[in-house]
């Protein structure tokens, strides 16, 4: 399965996983947005799966938020796992 939709249950689980990531560091979606220099209907857009992050975004909102991003691509492996 290449690009996987915006609304599969494989991306939902890595979205769910970054917002949960955010919440549990106390930063707020304008937070997060500021520090990616972005604006924060970006985020807001990623968050309620209106909007893919790409890898390199990826990396850097984990970074952000203090989530490991080995946890979060072992998340998506898992998700394809057949």
């Amino acid at each position: 399965m290449f690009g996987a939709s915006l609304y599969s249950s494989e991306y939902n689980t890595l979205r769910l996983w970054l917002k949960n990531a955010r919440n549990s560091s106390g930063l707020t979606i304008r937070e997060v947005a500021e520090r990616l220099d972005v604006h924060h209907s970006i985020i807001g857009k990623v968050e309620s799966g209106d909007r893919k992050l790409e890898l390199f975004e990826f990396v850097s909102y984990c970074e952000i938020v203090g989530a490991n991003v080995e946890e979060g691509f072992k998340l998506v492996l898992k998700a394809y796992a057949y």
